[in-house]
């Protein structure tokens, strides 16, 4: 997979290429990540990206012609084009599931008031992480590369994630390791059985009733949906 990010603070992303998961899946191949500052695209004076909205108003307002200039230098006739903006769809693991299928994603990140509203006619796919403002959209680009990276094959083991929150609409059972005993808060006998079929039904179990009491939307259907 090749994920191509536009943005205009490229040293942002220095640890998170850099570090962990990320940096071994770069290693090993399973992914290409590149970060462009579309900044370069700009053909006026200084790189300009941004000018004053029309109308009035405050702040500055991302201009169409750097950003489809680079979409235009990079774009395939695989890609997907991701927008992360605060009016697109949330994000689950759903649809990272989903965006792992695809060769290459392109992910413009944004900043200042907003965007052109002529950069959406070259998008293919509008999305935000939750009903919340951010300074801009590199936080959102990391994380939704990092949800995708690590469902890559090879990258980590697939019995690592398969139970993971969200999967089949369910979160995570709960996990613990040595001591056994720690001031008087004890393992589950059943994790210390050894009877892999008694565990796994625990597991499901404990799935099931987390979701209940902490998420009952999910069993509704309500975030389980394709956003």
């Amino acid at each position: 997979m090749k994920i191509d990010i536009l943005t205009l603070f490229p040293e942002m992303f220095t640890g998170f290429l850099n570090e962990s998961i990320i940096k071994r899946a770069i290693e090993k191949k399973a992914v290409e990540i590149n970060i462009i500052d579309f900044r370069e695209y700009s053909l006026l004076n200084h790189h300009q990206v941004d000018d004053t909205p029309y109308g009035g108003g405050s702040g500055m307002v991302l201009m169409c012609e750097p950003v489809v200039r680079c979409l235009d230098a990079i774009k395939t006739p695989d890609s997907l084009v991701i927008l992360t903006c605060p009016q697109g769809k949330v994000y689950n693991e759903k649809k990272a599931h989903e965006l792992k299928k695809y060769k290459h994603l392109i992910i413009i990140c944004g900043h200042y008031e907003g965007y052109d509203e002529r950069i959406r006619e070259f998008v293919d796919l509008e999305i935000s992480l939750g009903d919340f403002i951010l300074t801009g959209g590199e936080i959102p680009a990391m994380a939704i590369t990092d949800s995708i990276v690590r469902l890559l094959p090879g990258v980590i083991k697939e019995d690592s994630w398969e139970y993971d929150s969200f999967t089949n609409n369910l979160l995570d059972y709960p996990t613990f390791t040595k001591p056994a005993d720690f001031r008087g808060l004890k393992v589950p006998e059943v994790l210390l059985s050894g009877d892999h079929k008694k565990i796994a039904e625990y597991r499901k179990n404990e799935q099931i009733k987390r979701t209940k009491e902490r998420r009952p939307d999910l069993l509704e259907g309500e975030n389980g949906k394709d956003n």
